[in-house]
């Protein structure tokens, strides 16, 4: 069985208050795009994983693909050996949710292949044992989040009719630094309401409060945001806690620009 667990970006990111439990309570809206890795399980007399694409760095245990299937074995012990094959197409440490996603699609392939008949509630609960944003990717629509991310509402937001420019830098950055950086306060305005408007209206009521710290710290990563709106995104920002951006241009408007040290995608 295989599955293609797709990437997302965010639009607006606020980081409202932190919780008793060590993490924040965020607000953002979480966007599916067509950016997808490729996941494959067959039965097998042993496990066996093995990765092609992106090289995947560590160990291959601390894999969110590996904890999803332990996650899965220790609640449903009649689950057997299986091979799995990670192709990796979304890049890593991106703020585009890859791994997430990759555990995501695999209790959903585990719940298929041994025919566990898993409520979707359910599956989302499993989910969101291995990260805030995993319940997310177990469907393939935009969703206004709360809590730590795991709180859904499903929104009616389409993108399809522009197109996108996604700009993936070769800086990593500490998601826990990202977080320690942030003085967390409500935002301004309603992320819900806003988002309704026309996308040329975004750029002065939506942002990312990563983008503050990260800024000061990688002046570069500010010149990639300027130039993608010089070259006429209608929309441009950071997405998760980076460094990857994204830019939404009219259809028919995706500019010929190259970034220096930096792999790039398009979505038409």
């Amino acid at each position: 069985m295989i599955a293609f667990p797709h990437a997302k970006i965010n639009l607006g990111l606020y980081i409202i208050s932190k919780r008793p439990d060590g993490f924040h309570n965020l607000e953002t809206i979480f966007y599916p795009i067509p950016l997808r890795d490729a996941l494959e399980i067959v039965p097998s007399g042993m496990n066996i994983f093995f990765e092609t694409g992106i090289k995947i760095p560590g160990n291959q245990g601390d894999n969110l693909v590996i904890k999803a299937f332990k996650l899965m074995e220790r609640y449903y012990p009649q689950i057997k050996p299986v091979e799995i094959h990670l192709h990796k197409v979304i890049p890593m440490g991106a703020g585009l949710g890859g791994g997430s996603s990759d555990a995501a699609g695999m209790i959903q392939l585990i719940d298929q292949l041994f025919n566990l008949k898993i409520s979707q509630s359910r599956l989302s609960a499993l989910a969101s044992e291995l990260g805030s944003d995993c319940p997310f990717f177990m469907q393939p629509h935009p969703c206004y989040a709360t809590g730590k991310g795991e709180i859904l509402e499903a929104l009616a937001l389409n993108l399809s009719g522009y197109s996108m420019l996604l700009i993936h830098t070769e800086i990593q950055i500490s998601t826990a630094w990202a977080f320690s950086m942030i003085c967390p306060c409500p935002p301004g305005n309603n992320l819900k309401e806003i988002i309704s408007k026309p996308i040329g209206d975004w750029v002065h009521m939506i942002s990312n409060d990563f983008e503050v710290p990260v800024f000061q710290a990688y002046p570069q990563l500010h010149d990639i945001k300027q130039q993608l709106y010089d070259a006429g995104a209608l929309y441009a920002s950071m997405t998760g806690s980076g460094s990857t951006f994204y830019a939404i241009f009219e259809k028919s408007a995706l500019p010929d620009i190259t970034f220096e040290n930096a792999t790039q995608s398009t979505i038409q």
